[in-house]
């Protein structure tokens, strides 16, 4: 009796071994750190590649837009009505980060880095714009002030890996040309970081 049940225990244990293996054959190997791509590090000179922003800001002010950041980066400028001396204030800021890849979970091969940035772009709150633009976009515009002169502007772009956001604020401005000075931003800023 208790010879059949060690026997019986054998086989148990060869038929799981076999199992096993085949499952593990089917699944795959599991993924490690070097399987997953890593974000590309964007040019140091990106956002003066982006140019010139003068048209997007008043007068007399700083049109040289600062730098921060190595992968992500952020490109900025602005004025308020104190440097101007006049009932006007913008400022400009775009955000460029390139994804890198990430796991998807045990058994399944990890998501490349444009999968990332899709799923990103994708989970954003902001409203998809229909329009036939080169890139997929969304937009999302605030009004402030009594007769909405005002307007904060956000557009998202996604192209490939990269994701780029501008934030833009002016005083006063049309809600309209504000969304299109931010597009038009964000698609530069898109083209520079190819």
């Amino acid at each position: 009796m208790g010879s059949r049940l060690v026997r019986g225990t054998a086989i148990g244990c060869g038929v799981a071994a076999i199992a096993g293996g085949g499952i593990g054959w089917a699944v795959g190997e599991p993924v490690t750190p070097a399987d997953i791509v890593a974000a590309r590090t964007m040019p140091a000179d990106l956002c003066a590649r982006i140019g010139d922003v003068s048209s997007l800001l008043p007068k007399a002010s700083s049109v040289t837009m600062t730098q921060v950041g190595s992968t992500t980066i952020t490109c900025e400028a602005g004025s308020s009505r104190a440097k101007v001396r006049a009932y006007t204030a913008a400022s400009v800021k775009v955000t460029i980060t390139p994804y890198g890849g990430q796991d998807a979970g045990a058994g399944n091969k990890p998501f490349t880095p444009t999968q990332t940035a899709k799923k990103v772009f994708t989970r954003s709150p902001m409203k998809t714009l229909d329009t036939d633009r080169p890139y997929p976009t969304k937009v999302s515009r605030t009004a402030s002030g009594m007769a909405g002169e005002s307007w904060a502007v956000h557009a998202l772009v996604q192209h490939a890996d990269v994701v780029v956001q501008v934030d833009y604020t002016a005083n006063p401005v049309d809600a309209d040309v504000a969304q299109k000075a931010a597009l038009a931003l964000a698609d530069r800023a898109i083209w520079e970081s190819r």
